[in-house]
């Protein structure tokens, strides 16, 4: 559930198609930021027009990409219309330049986020797997894009650094690295996620099986295998 207009309605002779898709967006999202009743976004009328963002955010080497990249797999031997978008690879061209600042680390969450909620409007079921530290952003974010679902990819710092095969913890632990987050910049965990997949403690299968039960239980009608 989230929240949304009651006064939303849904003509079926209405042109949805995504030339048009960008104007029924912005005033579904006006009129959804204006009132505060719910609707189900899982219902037919709801999940033919909203794609998804799936925002996975934990530490470095928590295991968000590697979830990602399996959730994707999953999802595509269903024929769902999904797309991933790695924190790193952003980093390496939509967010060439950025620095590790603060104000750098919120620019760089916000271009994911408006790649993502650009996908997501057209149909696209996204997967983000970015650190994303900060709560407020993450919060900013989820603010814009109607189907939000935070996944708190969940592992200790000493299990991250066991994992760390490029050495980045040990590199900012001997101050050769600056503004690593979980050493010497903060990470805000979720407060309420959606899913927390505890990934020293669980498989990546059993990850994978606790998001597709979240999905499929709220999201049922956007997972239809589609032809």
């Amino acid at each position: 559930m989230i929240a949304s207009p009651a006064s939303v309605t849904f003509d079926s002779s209405r042109d949805y198609s995504i030339v048009n898709r960008y104007n029924y967006m912005t005033d579904f999202q006006q009129r959804m930021n204006s009132n505060h009743a719910e609707i189900d976004v899982a219902s037919p009328a709801v999940s033919r027009y909203l794609g998804l963002v799936v925002w996975l955010t934990g530490l470095s080497s928590a295991g968000k990409t590697t979830l990602s990249e399996a959730l994707c797999e999953h999802l595509r031997a269903r024929n769902i219309r999904v797309e991933k978008l790695d924190g790193d690879v952003v980093r390496q061209h939509l967010c060439k330049g950025l620095g590790f600042s603060r104000a750098d680390r919120d620019e760089n969450i916000r271009r994911i986020g408006f790649v993502a909620e650009l996908l997501a409007r057209n149909g696209v079921l996204v997967l983000v797997s970015a650190i994303s530290p900060y709560r407020s952003t993450r919060d900013e974010i989820r603010s814009k894009i109607p189907a939000f679902v935070e996944v708190y990819v969940n592992a200790p710092v000493r299990v991250c650094i066991q994992r760390d095969v490029k050495g980045l913890y040990k590199k900012a632990q001997a101050g050769e690295l600056k503004q690593f987050t979980g050493v010497d910049d903060p990470y805000e965990p979720p407060l309420h996620p959606e899913v927390e997949c505890r990934t020293d403690l669980e498989s990546v299968p059993e990850s994978v099986d606790k998001l597709m039960e979240y999905l499929n239980h709220h999201y049922a009608n956007l997972l239809a295998c589609r032809p």
